[in-house]
């Protein structure tokens, strides 16, 4: 790769410079920017950068795909083209796009910054019941509580982190949004879910909610916000509007502190009272929905999941579909449907070797070995937009085997019961943390090892350099 700095300077003038940037930030691979006017963006000038991957326009955003030093990229351009410490510069208050691509956007921009830290905590946590599965770590002892601690943390405080960035995205007061997601989890909020019954609303149905206190009189169904995700997105969306209508009617010389201690105040009642029991009944009926969905035909599901995941990756799509698997395994323990994508990136892998073993035009073989490797730490767009894709016949071999892929996991009944990181140390996750090694953690090898097979051997059969491009 070239000077970064200079690589930094060429993509800024080409998105139509600094003044054309509503915000950025980025994605593993992608630098994503939401850009005032996208048509004064120099697309094929962007695609024709020998350090630049791709370009992709989709879901209200502008993606120029970098890549493995996306981060260092990333960093170059922020310092450059001057924007703030988060990537960002002042937006407009309408978002750009219709109503689909707003709301791939806002998920984005909402979990992006999340998935590292949520990688990594995953990944802690799944090789801690590893270790303990294995015997090599007692599951009683101090160092396996204190390692399971710091794994689960994020996912247990998970509204506060969510607050943040909800608030970073809906132009609430950042600190205010931690402090709404904060007192969710807040160990006398805790206390009054576990108080004496008062009544209960909505007996015998999935919107079932005990009253076990009351706010000037008003009955307070009480939720279980701890690992939650939608209730403080809602909140902080609810506390966006309360302060910026503050923001209008108090006086300037009050406005530091009061608008501060209002907003929380309405925002955290507000939320209490009808914010949070909405949000818990809607992550219940997502889940529940996929329950049926899975339970129908799982074979069919995983199939689905694990054929349709590249192509959304593609487009960036899969952003929208993320949290789906965060609800899930945050409000029923566990994960049985998107979790069937995890054979995509190492089906990938195996299908790149095969064409860097079979090619024998040697820039080829220099983009596939590379490629391939990421792919299988779970890095798939060079392998997507260096070699598959160009090659044709291997992109669909690669969406064919890992829809196989896919339907084992679904026929097995795999389950993911943390996150992991990705590609290889996502397997971790799979563990049963009650049972141990059970058919979830052997059926993810079985679903990926088959997959893998299954597209080697397809590209090396059907795939022909010829149609190189």
């Amino acid at each position: 790769m070239k000077n970064k700095t200079e690589l930094a300077k060429f993509i800024i003038e080409k998105v139509g410079g600094t003044e054309n940037i509503n915000s950025l930030f980025h994605c593993v691979t992608r630098l994503r920017f939401n850009l005032k006017d996208e048509s004064k963006a120099d697309t094929e000038a962007l695609k024709g950068n020998d350090d630049i991957i791709d370009v992709i326009q989709k879901g209200g955003m502008y993606q120029v795909v970098i890549g493995n030093a996306v981060g260092e990229v990333y960093e170059e351009v922020v310092k450059v083209g001057g924007l703030n410490a988060g990537g960002e510069v002042a937006a407009d208050d309408e978002d750009q796009g219709n109503a689909f691509n707003r709301f791939i956007s806002m998920i984005a921009g909402i979990f992006t910054p999340l998935l590292g830290l949520m990688c990594g905590a995953g990944v802690l946590k799944g090789l801690t019941v590893f270790f303990g599965a294995l015997g090599w770590i007692s599951t009683t002892s101090g160092a396996y509580t204190i390692l399971q601690a710091a794994g689960d943390a994020l996912f247990y405080f998970f509204p506060i982190f969510v607050g943040y960035t909800s608030a970073e995205k809906f132009g609430l007061n950042k600190f205010v949004g931690m402090a709404v997601g904060a007192t969710l989890v807040h160990p006398n909020i805790i206390a009054l879910k576990n108080a004496e019954v008062l009544s209960t609303l909505f007996a015998g149905t999935i919107f079932q909610a005990n009253v076990t206190t009351t706010f000037l009189g008003i009955p307070v169904m009480m939720m279980n916000y701890a690992n939650t995700v939608i209730p403080a997105i809602l909140a902080c969306y609810v506390g966006s509007k309360i302060e910026k209508g503050l923001r209008k009617v108090v006086p300037d010389v009050f406005k530091t502190f009061l608008v501060p201690a209002l907003t929380l105040a309405l925002t955290v009642v507000v939320t209490l009272l009808a914010v949070g029991p909405l949000a818990t009944w809607i992550s219940n009926i997502i889940g529940t929905i996929f329950k049926v969905f899975h339970d129908i035909s799982p074979i069919i599901s995983g199939a689905l999941v694990g054929g349709l995941w590249q192509v959304l990756v593609m487009f960036g799509l899969h952003q929208g579909i993320t949290p789906i698997m965060i609800n899930n395994v945050i409000s029923m323990g566990c994960d049985n449907v998107i979790c069937c994508m995890q054979a995509v990136p190492f089906t990938t892998c195996a299908v790149v070797l095969a064409v860097y073993l079979k090619a024998k035009n040697q820039k080829l073989k220099k983009t596939a070995l590379p490629a391939a490797i990421s792919s299988f730490f779970g890095v798939s767009e060079p392998s997507i937009y260096g070699v598959t894709i160009p090659q044709r016949t291997p992109f669909f071999i690669t969406l064919a085997s890992a829809a196989v892929g896919g339907a084992i996991m679904g026929a097995l009944g795999v389950k993911m019961y943390t996150f992991g990181g990705m590609g290889l140390f996502a397997f971790p996750a799979y563990i049963n943390p009650a049972a141990g090694f059970d058919i979830s953690f052997w059926g993810v090898l079985i679903a990926v090892g088959v997959a893998m097979v299954l597209g080697f051997t397809l590209t090396m059969v059907f795939w022909k350099e010829k149609e190189t491009k």
